[in-house]
């Protein structure tokens, strides 16, 4: 396209992150538009609402189609599955914790999705490992183009995995979706260069082209 250790998450309300469905996510726009999948609301899996997903995949619609995407720290699954239905030809949705990992499966196989790869896995360790390993284990062909990178808030988490990217050998010119606490410091890489930011309540969102 032209263009840790284990993750750290807050607390659950109570009664949840006990792996069962409690909640679900809509899909917005595509082929899938408007199907609801159930979600399995584990410790630290914060969904991003539809009113920011749809400003964010506005930004990302000249750019979406036939994407190799990522997603870091999937949870919910939303921006993955999200893309998946606006046309991403892979997407590779990373989660660290098993239930939750286990429901992206169910959904996955829910909307017949052959070219979804469910890993459950923490994403930094994930990206250690490097585009080689990856590839092997999620048996679709790298570099990814589009990252989606939406970790736990409050972890420093978007600065280490941001590192490791960097590192990891994207598509050149790949975009790079960030969406982390308002008042974080965390250092993002000076070779991404930072092509929208909006700001909502306690939340910034931001996307940035890699250079190499």
């Amino acid at each position: 396209m032209k263009q840790a250790k284990k993750q750290h998450n807050k607390k659950p309300p109570l009664g949840v992150g006990h792996g069962k469905p409690s909640g679900k996510i809509r899909i917005i726009s595509g082929i899938h538009k408007g199907r609801k999948l159930p979600v399995l609301m584990a410790e630290g899996l914060r969904p991003t609402t539809d009113r920011v997903k749809e400003t964010v995949f506005n930004w990302l619609m000249p750019y979406i189609n036939q994407a190799n995407c990522l997603d870091c720290f999937a949870g919910s699954g939303g921006l993955g599955f999200e893309a998946l239905s606006r046309g991403a030809a892979q997407v590779t949705l990373v989660e660290i914790h098993r239930a939750a990992a286990k429901q992206l499966q169910a959904n996955k196989e829910l909307l017949k999705a052959d070219n979804v790869t469910v890993i459950n896995s923490d994403a930094l360790s994930f990206l250690k490992e490097g585009p080689l390993k990856a590839e092997q284990a999620a048996n679709t062909e790298l570099p990814f183009d589009l990252v989606f990178l939406d970790p736990p808030f409050r972890k420093q988490l978007v600065e280490q995995a941001a590192q490791l990217l960097n590192s990891y050998g994207l598509a050149e010119e790949a975009l790079i979706y960030v969406e982390m606490e308002a008042e974080s410091t965390q250092v993002i890489p000076a070779n991404w260069q930072l092509l929208k930011e909006k700001i909502t309540g306690q939340v910034v969102y931001q996307l940035y082209q890699y250079q190499s």
